[in-house]
């Protein structure tokens, strides 16, 4: 029998970055307002306070802040005739588990678009004409980077971003990066302090040409109070920290940016072990009633609201509108349909590895984004229809940990056990760097999402199913960034340099980690028949149903998308609090 509670005015799906923005927001308007958590409650304090937080093994190893398969996965593909498999292990990518989500375990890289990427089809048709692929299919955002810029500015002073600027309001800033679009405001804090391995490929990239500067990141580099009332201690470079929860107070993220703050409105509750089934539709099909989910001890429960925002991962935010029947699934024979469509990765290989016998890096000392990087191949510096693909990307050195069962990079030829790896081990652990790459990856018309035929979860419902493998466009990409990388390291001289490239016709393998960008899949847009949200993330068919995150973008940027997630929710909130809370319809 399933329970009916009390009508509540907002219910949010997820408390993640998106989750806690959109209840805090919300809440200082006076809402009655719910969140629904399927996984547990975590805060800094137990759950990652010191000693705990330093555990290699439970972290790094064993993903204890990511999702279990055996309670949550979906199959995954690489082409429309395969048979697809179950995600049993966790390898390619780290969805997030529990109250923070995978804002708990990121790196807190804190990018902005380029302008360009949000007009992507737009961009590429006018500067080189008819070059996008038939089976590319990119589009535009339905929202401009002006647009979005306040809104950046917001999420960055919310999650406490430390960087450089490049470019205020049009006045160019040494030692920032020189191609970023305007901002109006400096970050909130300078950047972090740089390790070696970063002077030394900043002074190399200087004397080839090249402009480097700092990674921006929601990293604290001195004591800092948000907006919120959240306090931040400066990090202390402890090397715990991708995959981990900070111990320390200094990395942004749901628990030290926003939680306790909007624990405090009394409008505003949240249950976790609470795992939403469906969404529900109202007779006319035109809104949606509210949620239905299961609790802990196996009630079914639904919640009326008149306002649902669906702020999940991207997966499960895409599963949920499947499973609910909200909007046409994407057909990829057909292209017709939305629901699923443009599913999209980041494209990204391993990092190339320089071992200088001579030189000590204290790997140790490290923040998930200590790095220096240069934009110089970036999106709109390419020439597409000369290079044969389109995309950007970044190159970067970074040093995050030291951990030595998780990073043990050594050179090529060394057995991976055994006495000869005990001497390698020896020998060149703390005198090894890396460059790496971080790409756009475009849409295509074979890359989508629907539910699978066969696997079923726990409650009967059908898994996600992923389609998605690399293509030529992607392959040219990053060996065209590769080759730039070799470059750099040649500039510098290793005593041994172990490349990474990314080899023709190369297929995705989900076994090993890359990144946890996963994006797409209910997308944005300004044409109904091409996009499942509008520009503002409301659904087109359920004027009540908003749904931000990563599943809003069309394709893939070349940057972390975790700023553009911030941006794009307060946008969505603006819409929200001035005009649709006051005159509930379509805004478009």
């Amino acid at each position: 029998m399933t329970i009916t509670k009390q009508k509540k005015d907002v219910v949010i799906i997820g408390l993640g970055w998106v989750g806690s923005i959109v209840g805090i927001e919300l809440a200082k308007e006076g809402y009655d307002i719910l969140a629904l958590e399927r996984g547990e409650d975590q805060d800094t304090v137990p759950d990652w306070a010191y000693p705990r937080a330093a555990d290699e093994l439970k972290f790094a190893i064993r993903l204890e802040t990511a999702v279990r398969p055996s309670n949550h996965t979906l199959t995954i593909r690489r082409g429309l005739n395969e048979v697809a498999l179950p995600y049993r292990q966790l390898g390619s990518f780290l969805p997030g588990f529990g109250v923070g989500g995978a804002g708990v375990h990121w790196n807190a890289q804190t990018w902005r678009a380029h302008p360009e990427e949000l007009i992507l089809r737009s961009y590429v048709e006018h500067t080189f004409g008819d070059i996008i692929p038939d089976d590319m299919t990119v589009q535009d955002w339905g929202v401009t980077y002006d647009e979005l810029e306040s809104h950046y500015d917001m999420f960055e002073k919310v999650a406490g971003v430390a960087g450089t600027a490049g470019n205020i309001k049009g006045r160019m800033i040494e030692g920032g990066n020189p191609f970023e679009a305007w901002r109006t405001n400096d970050y909130p804090m300078p950047a972090q302090p740089q390790t070696y391995n970063c002077r030394l490929f900043s002074d190399t990239v200087k004397e080839m040409g090249y402009h480097p500067f700092p990674y921006p990141a929601a990293i604290a580099s001195q004591s800092y109070v948000n907006p919120y009332g959240m306090q931040m201690g400066p990090c202390n470079f402890c090397g715990f920290c991708e995959r981990f929860g900070c111990l320390n107070y200094s990395k942004g993220s749901p628990q030290v940016s926003v939680l306790a703050a909007l624990k405090r409105y009394r409008n505003f509750e949240y249950r976790t072990k609470s795992d939403v089934l469906r969404i529900e539709k109202a007779k006319d099909n035109k809104t949606v009633t509210g949620v239905t989910y299961v609790t802990e001890t196996g009630e079914e429960v639904f919640q009326p609201a008149d306002l649902v925002i669906l702020a999940g991962f991207m997966i499960n935010n895409v599963h949920l509108l499947l499973t609910s029947g909200l909007g046409q699934p994407y057909n990829p024979y057909s292209g017709e349909g939305v629901i699923g469509r443009n599913y999209a990765y980041q494209t990204i290989v391993g990092e190339s590895q320089l071992f200088f016998k001579n030189t000590s890096f204290n790997p140790f000392i490290g923040s998930g984004a200590n790095g220096i990087c240069i934009d110089d191949f970036g999106f709109a510096r390419i020439d597409f229809a000369r290079e044969g693909f389109i995309g950007g990307g970044r190159i970067a050195t970074t040093q995050t940990n030291g951990q030595p069962v998780h990073s043990m990079p050594l050179p090529d030829g060394i057995p991976q056990w055994g006495a000869q790896w005990k001497e390698a081990v020896g020998t060149w652990y703390g005198h090894s760097m890396g460059i790496g790459q971080h790409c756009s990856n475009m849409a295509y018309r074979d890359a989508y999402l629907d539910l699978d035929p066969t696997y079923k979860d726990k409650y009967g419902r059908p898994l996600m199913r992923m389609t998605f493998n690399w293509h030529d466009n992607d392959i040219r990409l990053s060996q065209y960034i590769s080759r730039r990388i070799d470059k750099i390291a040649e500039h510098m001289e290793p005593d041994v340099y172990k490349p990474s490239i990314m080899p023709d016709n190369n297929i995705y393998d989900v076994r090993p980690y890359q990144t946890t960008h996963t994006v797409g899949g209910a997308i944005m847009g300004e044409n109904r028949r091409r996009s499942a949200l509008n520009r503002y993330l409301q659904h087109w068919d359920y004027h009540n149903l908003f749904v931000p995150g990563a599943n809003a973008f069309p394709q893939n940027l070349q940057q972390n998308p975790t700023g553009t997630i911030g941006a794009l929710t307060y946008w969505m909130i603006e819409a929200l609090k001035t005009d649709y809370l006051k005159n509930p319809r379509p805004l478009v």
